[in-house]
């Protein structure tokens, strides 16, 4: 009973000192040509060398790694104007997938949605006509081809009541994949204060829409649509000069200049690039080429990981083992230049030591790898194995080492 009672005291102060911990996975390695190498004082977002944009904010990433191959204030907050109607469609996607909505379904068009989107906005429009009603299917299309501010008013009022609830879903969608600083004040991306998305995280969303829906996914690639008689052209300038592109959407309002997500597939390797807040519209064209172009011509990609290899350990407290492997679900791959000239830097972080029992496959942390200062990648790790709870003695020993380095952190704290 006293032993149970000392490992439960030593417990509660050892999670009052718990914290991130990082082992260095790969140091001083070369791998293909490419250095791996151990570095304490990572940066964070940069102009990468041997490449410039005119972009104020760009980011360039290959979409089945994540790979980031290039960023420039990427993490800066913008108005993305109709870029963020993927955020509008995802939304609608998902809500398909669940079941909750059907293609078929019809909405009516509000006076609200056609004044304010509409014919009279004299804006981006499908031209869906007052009191008529809509398939869901038709106003994708109008949303994701012609831009259709009217397209999206109809979807939200339609799907939540109103618009106002709507944004409601879309913040709580976005949450829920990760994009945690993008805030909506409408559905279309007409100008509102509220309306704010980093290139960064319009990047992930569209590799998001591009692995979660692929059959929706065409409809970006779609030339043209015609609604009420009138045939509209898709606004996507790669999709005319650049080889494999077929996405995403573009955007331009005088609050956040303009800008576009694009996507293109070339020898296999998908490409997404986001850029914003240029001032002329051929601008915007020709550098979301240009920085895809540059992705594909001078980046190939390497497998770090196999799936299931072992990538690091961490350390378990109170448990019959004192480390458990920690593996990959997937191959961790990352793009890299093909001269060989960068520096990669891998290691594990999780929260810890991770608390006995362990089953096989619990997620325990993560996988980070630094590519010239910036992330590339970051993947989950899981348990290789199980760890069963330790003896009355082991528990009694993994307190002790604890409690003295939570007693070594305060010192250190205090000086």
């Amino acid at each position: 009973m006293k032993f149970d009672r000392l490992i439960s005291g030593m417990a509660a102060v050892h999670r009052r000192w718990r914290s991130v911990l990082a082992g260095f996975v790969v140091i001083g390695l070369a791998f293909g040509g490419t250095a791996f190498a151990a570095n304490n004082s990572v940066q964070g977002a940069r102009k990468d060398e041997g490449y410039n944009t005119d972009a104020p904010t760009a980011i360039l990433i290959e979409a089945n790694s994540g790979s980031v191959l290039f960023e420039k204030n990427a993490d800066e907050l913008r108005a993305p104007s109709s870029m963020m109607k993927l955020m509008t469609v995802e939304v609608v996607f998902h809500a398909i997938k669940e079941g909750q909505l059907k293609l078929t379904d019809e909405f009516k068009v509000s006076e609200n949605a056609w004044r304010k989107g509409g014919a009279p906005s004299g804006t981006s429009t499908m031209f869906a006509a007052i009191h008529s009603s809509v398939p869901v299917d038709d106003l994708l299309h109008g949303a994701i081809i012609q831009s259709g501010n009217d397209s999206c008013m109809i979807l939200a009022e339609g799907i939540a009541g109103n618009e106002p609830a709507f944004v409601e879903m879309m913040t709580k969608r976005a949450r829920e994949l990760g994009l945690t600083r993008s805030t909506f004040g409408n559905s279309n991306g007409l100008p509102d204060p509220n309306n704010k998305m980093t290139v960064r995280e319009l990047a992930m969303l569209a590799r998001h829409i591009i692995q979660a829906y692929p059959d929706f996914y065409k409809l970006f690639g779609e030339r043209e649509f015609t609604w009420n008689k009138i045939r509209q052209m898709n606004r996507n300038p790669l999709l005319n000069s650049l080889d494999g592109a077929d996405g995403l959407k573009t955007g331009y309002t005088k609050e956040g200049g303009y800008g576009m997500v694009g996507s293109a597939v070339q020898n296999g390797t998908r490409l997404i690039v986001a850029i914003n807040g240029l001032a002329d519209k051929d601008d915007r064209a020709t550098e979301a080429k240009k920085l895809l172009e540059w992705g594909f011509r001078n980046f190939e990609t390497r497998t770090l990981f196999a799936a299931q290899e072992p990538v690091g350990s961490a350390k378990v407290f109170g448990g019959d083992r004192r480390w458990i492997r920690l593996v990959t679900a997937e191959p961790v791959r990352v793009m890299v230049q093909k001269n060989g000239n960068d520096k990669l830097i891998a290691r594990v972080v999780y929260q810890g030591p991770v608390h006995a029992p362990i089953e096989p496959g619990q997620k325990i942390g993560s996988v980070k790898v630094w590519r010239n200062g910036s992330v590339a990648v970051e993947e989950p790790l899981y348990a290789s194995g199980a760890v069963g709870i330790g003896t009355t003695m082991q528990r009694a020993f993994d307190g002790a080492s604890e409690l003295m380095i939570g007693v070594l952190r305060a010192g250190v704290e205090k000086l």
